[in-house]
């Protein structure tokens, strides 16, 4: 089985989403793209181009790099305006530092030589590297990646140093916010088991649109508890983790990496259940028996969710007509949801207690002996 067979995972990417889906479609999850942001194109920006003549009308005594895919596209809207080699110029003479390895990778292929990059990657190194010099009155020129960085410029400024912010690929919200407002919904109804972040802009985007639509705080309880907020690094997940979510991070920010992480994490958070001589693990719209995921429709696995919350313990027809999606006041849908249920996993599964209800037929003496469901 596909370790991550049963899930469904959404990706808000707006750079390589394609390929983020791939990544994820291969190892068994359902997959759906809701797009958070929109990259300005960089021949449009007009504060791009007033940053840049910035940079070339006043000395740039430091310049940081914070990535490969930013810095080459500033280059290239330089050259587009005519003031390519002016550039060069002003950064050739300028003490030069990359974040990481793509970042100093770009700095070369422009020509240039690079002077200092962190072990970590991480915007905290370079700034702490920088504030262990003198910067009163030195002219940094700082290459943002999708947004604003307060705490990183305004440290700089506060130790003295004149700061040129250079917007490179700025982010907007999405032309068609259609795809992502349906995620804000989904995610509030928990109806999906991961969102993977890439960017700090996506999350912004995503919990503005769910105030809009006032789903915030439905929307905020299901990533604290079931829904997993996946982010490709720690400038991602920052708000997140402010608002008290916990994310889960790569030790390194890269795609493979974030995939990872998802494959080990969202396995490890299922049970699996000893039931009639079946090992049954619930997985998002799967079940899991003897290792075989089944797709089940929502009303069915609504109601295996609910038993398997209180296993081998009788409930009611009420309480799972209260669980089944869009209610109802029939108990007949309780008894066909069941019917279809016992259908896909086995009749043994599921017992009916003669005027209560309905109970799996949990076995606890052998749950501790389950072993297959990992992150393999």
């Amino acid at each position: 089985m596909l370790p991550l067979e049963g899930f469904t995972v959404a990706v808000t990417a707006a750079r390589r989403r394609e390929e983020l889906g791939a990544l994820l479609e291969r190892r068994g999850a359902r997959v759906v793209q809701a797009p958070a942001i929109r990259i300005v194109p960089l021949d449009d920006d007009a504060e791009l181009l007033a940053a840049t003549r910035t940079c070339i009308e006043l000395p740039i005594d430091i310049a940081v790099a914070t990535t490969g895919i930013g810095f080459r596209g500033w280059m290239e809207a330089a050259d587009g305006w005519g003031m390519g080699e002016r550039l060069l110029e002003r950064l050739g003479s300028a003490t030069l530092l990359a974040r990481g390895p793509k970042a100093r990778g770009a700095i070369r292929a422009a020509g240039l030589s690079d002077d200092w990059s962190p072990p970590s990657e991480s915007s905290a190194e370079v700034l702490e590297h920088l504030l262990a010099q003198d910067l009163a009155g030195k002219r940094i020129a700082v290459q943002l990646h999708g947004e604003p960085l307060p705490d990183f410029t305004d440290a700089l400024e506060a130790a003295g140093a004149v700061v040129v912010a250079v917007p490179v690929y700025r982010w907007v919200p999405p032309d068609d916010v259609a795809p992502l407002g349906r995620l804000v919904e989904a995610v509030a109804a928990r109806q999906v088991d991961c969102v993977v972040f890439t960017s700090a802009p996506a999350v912004a985007s995503l919990l503005s649109l769910a105030a809009s639509m006032g789903l915030s705080s439905e929307v905020e309880a299901a990533l604290q508890s079931s829904v997993v907020p996946a982010c490709v690094g720690p400038v991602t997940g920052a708000r997140l983790e402010r608002m008290g979510i916990a994310t889960v991070q790569p030790a390194r920010s890269r795609l493979g990496a974030l995939v990872r992480e998802i494959v080990a994490e969202l396995p490890a958070r299922c049970r699996t259940l000893r039931v009639a001589g079946h090992a049954v693990q619930l997985r998002g719209h799967a079940v899991v028996v003897d290792g075989v995921a089944r797709e089940l429709p929502p009303g069915p696995m609504a109601v295996l969710a609910e038993l398997a919350r209180r296993p081998g313990v009788v409930v009611s027809r009420a309480e799972l007509l209260a669980v089944l999606p869009g209610g109802g006041s029939d108990e007949h849908a309780v008894e066909m949801a069941v019917t279809r249920l016992r259908g896909a996993v086995g009749a043994r599964v599921v017992q009916t207690v003669v005027k209560r209800g309905y109970r799996l037929a949990y076995e606890p003496e052998a749950a501790g002996s389950v072993k297959y469901g990992g992150s393999s």
